[in-house]
């Protein structure tokens, strides 16, 4: 008995060693989308920050692809010692879910939360030369001339793809419309404005700067309310699909079995981070609000969020690739 006492007060010492000396080295944090799109322009925002708080830098690994699984399942197969996170979000822990039959990870037991950081407005967008100036403009070109106007998403699983998929189903144009899966939001941001395809409903953090150039248009916002950044654009409720809503979510997460420790330290870094008020005024300009939890907290949202998403999936009637 003693000995079994002894060996379990022996390894709580070396986890609480290990957390106190934690991190003496530079962090990798995974994130599970091509450099430039709006999942990896907020998570680059909050990584830097995160370093300074930890002294210690993180390094940013883009892992791109299917809807951000293959970045996830990469963070769920590493060492669970607090040296690879992983930048979740909607598309690796919750549309990509509910949305494949089958993935490499289970967004719930392969990973252990640590704290949401950004809640994301998602922004419907046209190429400037669509002679469309509202949604219902859209609606109705799409409806006259079925099959012209192609739609770009970020992959198949991917949050611009739940946020399409959704308001092409309510809007009763899913089968006058073309949708064309890239891989991430870069590349149909980029499709978008050169007309390759005609729209596109994703997060606006990587279209406020274009929208304000004028190399897109602004239709409408999925959120409850309109954004700060864009206060001029409705949201979808107001522009007449008032069942509409989507959002998306940006949060800190560690393999699974990351020491409590740790997971303490960094939860308590990421809070730093977040409530900074350079990184307040960052996400501001890119209409993200600055948000965080507890990993218990985290964890819950997760599992709300896993079955919300299901339940439309089922509705939309979409498959995975």
């Amino acid at each position: 008995m003693f000995r079994s006492v002894f060996a379990v007060c022996a390894i709580v010492l070396a986890t609480a060693a290990v957390a106190q000396n934690y991190p003496n080295r530079p962090v990798r944090m995974i994130s599970p989308n091509p450099p430039g799109g709006a999942n990896d322009t907020i998570g680059r925002i909050i990584a830097v920050k995160l370093g300074d708080v930890l002294g210690q830098p993180m390094v940013i690994d883009n892992r791109g692809g299917a809807g951000g699984t293959l970045g996830a399942e990469i963070a769920a197969q590493a060492n669970p010692d607090g040296y690879t996170l992983l930048a979740g979000s909607v598309s690796t822990h919750s549309f990509s879910p509910a949305l494949k039959a089958r993935l490499n990870y289970d967004p719930v037991k392969d990973f252990t939360p640590i704290s949401l950081f950004a809640i994301s407005q998602n922004l419907l967008v046209t190429n400037p030369s669509l002679r469309v100036n509202t949604l219902a403009e859209l609606v109705a070109l799409a409806k006259s001339k079925p099959k012209s106007l192609n739609y770009a998403s970020g992959g198949t699983g991917s949050t611009s793809h739940y946020a399409i998929a959704l308001f092409v189903h309510r809007a009763g144009i899913n089968k006058e419309t073309v949708h064309i899966p890239y891989k991430g939001g870069a590349p149909s941001v980029a499709a978008t404005m050169s007309g390759e395809t005609q729209f596109y409903f994703g997060p606006m953090a990587s279209m406020t700067s274009q929208v304000q150039a004028g190399k897109l248009k602004a239709l409408a916002v999925g959120g409850i309310k309109r954004s700060p950044t864009l206060p001029d654009v409705p949201t979808v409720a107001e522009a007449g699909i008032p069942t509409y809503q989507s959002f998306g979510w940006f949060g800190m997460l560690a393999p699974a079995k990351t020491p409590k420790p740790i997971i303490a330290k960094l939860h308590a870094a990421t809070v730093r981070a977040v409530t900074a008020p350079d990184i307040g005024q960052k996400f501001l300009q890119l209409g993200v609000d600055p948000v965080h939890n507890t990993p218990d907290e985290f964890g819950r949202f997760i599992a709300d969020q896993l079955v919300r998403h299901k339940s439309a999936v089922k509705e939309l009637g979409i498959q995975g690739e």
